[in-house]
């Protein structure tokens, strides 16, 4: 079941605007992966802190995290949407005129200088200076969002609209929201009890990759991602912790995590060879950083929603039972460097291995 408008179920006016959504969020992807982890390795650097890379099982499901967290990690939340969220939802998703991304109420934020020659421009993605601008905004505590530009009729253009959007909608009634689409309760969170609605809350995040002690941003990105399920467009949330030190992706396609990970020269050598790389081609391509003597590369691992955490095929109640995964490791890819044209992923067998 989907709650956004398959391509085939579109206007030929609608699949143009999807194709440019996927086309920017694809250039999207690369800075905020730059910005995630690239950035907050080089801020470690520069502060002379080993930097802490995501172990594989960290990656596996239901793994367990460390709660340790690291200043020197960028921390962040983005929400992107194909279209423009309505008014009606601004009692949940927060965003209003004293939030809008005027040079008024951005003057109003300690953390940004701005002089008097404000670009109004910037804040499309189309403008030149549009990366310079979100990396302005992105230490800002909350969320930005980014959506169509609703004053742009001509043409569909995309801007960060607003800044400090808080995501007020309850964690329980997102629970309960999910709980219900997936069939395990009729209608009230409670309806079976307090120990069985604690299960539903726990696989909630665990539906969204997350354990159930994430901090604020990861539990705004999950509560947002099953909220924007109201509205029946695409939409994506970036979500960078302190925590946990990944880039987590929520989109259409499922949920991905995005790291850092260190490979010994041996091992890119044999990745290389099984990919029919030499080893050249693959550091220009795919090393991002080298740390002493490893190399560098960016991983990402896609998870994939197992059928307790699918709509059932006879469409009837069902019980919970918290021992059962809801996700699963779906694909593992090295990806390769920002800005890099001509190489695809490489499919990587590493949480396993």
């Amino acid at each position: 079941m989907t709650y956004w408008g398959l391509r085939d179920e579109l206007s030929r006016a609608h699949k143009l605007r999807r194709s440019y959504y996927e086309l920017l969020r694809d250039g999207l992807d690369e800075y905020i992966i730059d910005y995630a982890l690239t950035e907050s390795y080089k801020n470690f650097k520069e502060k002379n802190i080993p930097y802490p890379f995501v172990e594989k099982r960290e990656l596996k499901p239901k793994a367990r995290l460390p709660n340790t967290e690291y200043e020197a990690q960028n921390s962040f939340l983005i929400i992107f949407m194909e279209d423009l969220i309505p008014d009606l939802h601004k009692k949940y998703i927060r965003f209003f005129d004293v939030n809008k991304t005027l040079k008024s109420n951005l003057l109003q934020t300690d953390s940004l200088s701005l002089d008097d020659e404000f670009d109004r421009s910037q804040k499309y993605i189309e403008s030149a200076h549009f990366f310079n601008f979100l990396k302005m905004l992105l230490p800002i505590d909350y969320a930005l969002l980014i959506q169509r530009d609703s004053a742009t009729k001509s043409k569909d253009r995309y801007a960060v609209t607003h800044f400090h959007v808080k995501i007020d909608w309850p964690i329980a009634d997102a629970a309960e929201d999910l709980a219900r689409s997936l069939r395990y309760i009729s209608k009230d969170l409670y309806e079976k009890g307090d120990k069985y609605a604690e299960d539903i809350q726990r696989k909630f995040f665990e539906y969204y990759g997350m354990p159930l002690t994430v901090g604020g941003r990861r539990t705004a990105a999950a509560v947002a991602a099953q909220y924007l399920k109201r509205i029946p467009c695409i939409s994506t949330i970036y979500v960078g912790s302190s925590e946990s030190r990944y880039l987590l992706k929520v989109c259409e396609q499922g949920i991905s995590k995005i790291v850092l990970m260190k490979f010994t020269e041996n091992e890119v050598a044999q990745i290389s060879g099984i990919n029919n790389f030499n080893l050249d081609e693959f550091k220009k391509n795919y090393v991002v950083l080298e740390d002493e003597t490893d190399l560098i590369c960016i991983f990402k691992t896609s998870y994939a929603h197992t059928a307790h955490a699918r709509y059932p095929e006879d469409g009837k109640l069902r019980e919970i039972n918290p021992d059962l995964y809801w996700i699963t490791v779906d694909a593992q890819q090295i990806l390769p460097k920002p800005g890099v044209w001509e190489f695809p992923p490489i499919n990587a067998n590493i949480i396993y291995a």
